[in-house]
């Protein structure tokens, strides 16, 4: 079972897609548009091109815990994904995952310019990992 993963931003959406196991973070990619309709439609061509059968949202809750816009945000993004898709979603505590991301990025030696166009996508897949290593350790699926 393949299963995406999405932080979805104001500007820039990554989408991380596991394996055919459901084991891994195969396929990622930085969606770059401000606009939802787009993001939307490029999330349907990756969930028709893979058979993605269950998709995971960022939850951007604030570091002690608590819910804000941002998490609002992305609590409205689940149910449209729903209501368009007829996926299941997951939400997906991501603190930390985009400060992550950046610091895989910068330790690769990747310049700050070029972070930003794929640092969304690294931390959909950091999303992702942490998704499956719970699946795996909670016996949702997978081997153990």
């Amino acid at each position: 079972m393949r299963i995406m993963a999405i932080d979805y931003g104001d500007a820039h959406t990554g989408a991380a897609v596991s394996d055919l196991t459901g084991l891994l973070a195969g396929y990622t990619e930085t969606i770059h548009t401000r606009r939802q309709e787009e993001v939307l439609s490029r999330l349907g061509e990756l969930i028709g091109e893979y058979g993605v059968e269950e998709l995971v949202l960022g939850y951007p809750k604030n570091m002690d815990g608590t819910l804000g816009p941002r998490a609002e945000k992305a609590e409205a993004m689940a149910r449209t994904l729903e209501e368009r898709f007829g996926l299941p979603v997951k939400l997906w505590d991501e603190r930390r995952t985009t400060i992550d991301a950046h610091n895989i990025l910068a330790g690769a030696g990747q310049r700050a310019k070029k972070r930003k166009k794929t640092v969304d996508a690294v931390a959909a897949a950091l999303i992702l990992e942490g998704y499956l290593t719970w699946r795996r350790s909670a016996g949702h699926g997978g081997s153990n």
